[in-house]
């Protein structure tokens, strides 16, 4: 598809990231049928600037002047890409050959739909989903995440269950096309998220427009996780539950929001004496952690509240945490079939 190097930009999120680039960026060129490719670095401290420079003259690299986050260190970049499409891809991202053609075709035969994630796998374990993607994400009834092929900690085996293009609630950051034009109509993604949860919080608003967000499983792509903090890091655990927490504030209509704060703040006390009991002293002050930062932001994200219908909230009005852990639903199919 000649047509894709004049519509699609590939935009890679980068902060030291140094070894990642060296392993996947040469099949993101090989593999991206000519279509633009662009570095935004985060002021790294690595390697990361001089290995592009030298080894890839034809990818455009923009150098923020310091560490922006995911967040603003995409927004300030993609404010100066004008490409109708955009794909935004970590650096810790393996792809696969013709991995963007479905991607595209997604989009352009799907016009109501922004957005679309391919099935991800897990780098280091290339047959099963990976935690932070899987095959398309959704949220319950007290936002908690989860994915097709993801509940919780236990991550599925791909057995070709969800080879099935779908509607979900949001793609995940390591991996999705995206029309510019509407990621630009919501504001891009928020900027005081830093980063995590940005991307659940930029699909809930686009469904807000009255567009979708979607799920191809003909692209696949391998993500290895961990390529800015790695798993069970305080930090990721601290981001985590207050992005969430702002996200809730930020999209929910006013009685939602009120029964699910109250429910949450019940969960996560429960949530950080588990952490507590395994001697995660870090994971338990960062909770609560969470929540300081939480209340000293609200004057802030009270203007930045616009409540989204309901019914792109709640298609699955369920309480994963209770099929999770009492029911002993661990896997999506059972919950779902």
């Amino acid at each position: 598809m000649e047509e894709i190097n004049q519509k699609i930009c590939i935009a890679i999120l980068n902060w030291n990231g140094y070894d990642w680039l060296k392993k996947n960026l040469s099949k993101i060129i090989k593999y991206s049928n000519k279509a633009k490719v662009v570095v935004i670095d985060n002021n790294s401290t690595d390697k990361s600037v001089s290995y592009v420079k030298s080894n890839y003259k034809s990818v455009e690299l923009i150098s923020n002047p310091k560490n922006y986050g995911f967040s603003k260190g995409y927004n300030s970049a993609i404010k100066k890409i004008n490409f109708d499409f955009l794909l935004l891809i970590n650096n810790d991202v393996e792809v696969t050959k013709d991995y963007i053609k479905p991607l595209y075709k997604f989009l352009v035969k799907n016009k109501e739909f922004a957005a679309v994630q391919p099935k991800i796998l897990d780098g280091n374990n290339k047959n099963k989903f990976e935690y932070s993607g899987a095959a398309g994400g959704y949220i319950d009834y007290f936002g908690i995440p989860f994915c097709k092929g993801r509940i919780g900690n236990v991550v599925e085996k791909d057995k070709g269950l969800y080879n099935k293009d779908s509607t979900v609630f949001w793609c995940s950051g390591a991996c999705f096309l995206i029309r510019r034009k509407d990621f630009l109509k919501v504001g891009g993604f928020d900027e005081d998220f830093f980063m995590h949860q940005e991307e659940i919080d930029l699909c809930w608003r686009i469904q807000g427009l009255n567009k979708k967000i979607g799920y191809t499983y003909k692209s696949k792509v391998f993500h290895y996780g961990g390529g800015s903090l790695k798993t069970g890091n305080w930090k990721k655990n601290y981001f985590n539950h207050r992005n969430n927490l702002l996200m809730l504030f930020k999209n929910l209509p006013l009685i939602d929001l009120i029964i699910i704060i109250i429910n949450r703040a019940i969960l996560d006390v429960f949530i950080s004496i588990n952490h507590l009991l395994k001697f995660k002293l870090f994971n338990f002050f960062s909770i609560y952690l969470a929540y300081a930062s939480f209340i000293i932001m609200l004057p802030k994200f009270i203007h930045k509240r616009k409540p989204i219908n309901t019914k792109f909230y709640g298609k699955y009005n369920i309480h994963i945490i209770f099929l999770y852990l009492i029911r002993r639903k661990k896997k999506f199919y059972k919950i779902f079939n």
